[in-house]
């Protein structure tokens, strides 16, 4: 089991054919993920080879799902172009869309997300900043690399891009069902708790690492819900215990104003609910390593 992606993924490429998506894209199918192609308005017909490996472009992603039978979109556009490639997603029936461009307009994401409600919800939107989802040894969706660890026991979500990898390193001789990096902007898609009721109902998925960052109340929100909807264990990380206040740390929504947002907050929250907090992530890590014993 896995949640989100899995070896029946079937994924389209927005932006193969420039350098990220192209890059990107040979370093999904090397991690064995099922790529059925890319999207790039003009190009249809053409065909990019991949170490042998020769992928068609559709023009749109209607055509990707109707002639490829993609259901998860990983796009890789400017970020001006970002709100229109992602609304083409929602209104092609994409179930799963993971936004990796940074950059992208507040404004532009509120809409996108705005949409998608007005059609229901359909689309689950992972993003927009993020390096993607990955469930080793079945699918990867984004930029996470695909050899750091292998699959295992625990989920993982994670504001942080590269605390994502960390942790994955650091457990992965213990090994995860999916690990996602939800991106750190201010108005993102698929949040911690979304990821947390995933990881609770999956079977296999024993125990959960949660990592998060200064900034907004996420990580506040995300452990009431852990007190009222989660049995399994989960230990936490928050970064940016010393960034100053009203600086912006690495992601657009890792700042501290006033008094709210900061990491101290953060972990007195988590810990007020049961959920042990490592002072790094090596320590996070060690905590989530005695969780699994116990189990």
């Amino acid at each position: 089991m896995a949640i989100f992606l899995n070896s029946s993924s079937k994924i389209v490429v927005q932006g193969m054919t420039g350098s990220e998506g192209r890059k990107h894209t040979q370093r999904m199918l090397d991690s064995g993920s099922n790529i059925v192609g890319g999207v790039t308005p003009g190009k249809g017909g053409q065909k990019v080879e991949f170490n042998g490996a020769a992928l068609p472009v559709y023009n749109s992603v209607a055509e990707a799902v109707s002639d490829g039978g993609a259901n998860v979109s990983v796009v890789f556009v400017p970020p001006k172009f970002t709100k229109g490639a992602v609304i083409e997603a929602i209104d092609a029936g994409v179930p799963l869309i993971v936004v990796i461009t940074e950059g992208v307009p507040v404004h532009d994401t509120a809409s996108f997300h705005a949409y998608n409600q007005s059609k229901g919800a359909a689309s689950r939107i992972i993003g927009p900043n993020c390096p993607g989802i990955i469930s080793p040894g079945k699918s990867n969706a984004g930029i996470i690399p695909a050899d750091i660890t292998k699959a295992g026991r625990i989920g993982l979500v994670s504001k942080s891009g590269t605390l994502t990898y960390q942790m994955m390193y650091e457990l992965r001789d213990i090994g995860f069902t999916t690990c996602v990096g939800i991106g750190g902007d201010p108005v993102i898609g698929t949040t911690h708790i979304d990821c947390l009721a995933a990881f609770q109902a999956d079977p296999d998925t024993d125990a959960i690492v949660m990592i998060g960052e200064i900034g907004g109340d996420a990580e506040e929100r995300a452990a009431d819900f852990i007190a009222a909807n989660v049995t399994k264990p989960v230990v936490a990380y928050v970064a940016g215990f010393t960034a100053p206040e009203g600086k912006t740390m690495g992601h657009a929504g890792a700042i501290v104003s006033g008094s709210s947002g900061t990491a101290q907050a953060k972990k007195e929250a988590l810990e007020a609910i049961g959920v042990k907090v490592g002072k790094t992530p090596s320590e996070t890590a060690r905590l989530m390593r005695e969780a699994v014993a116990k189990l």
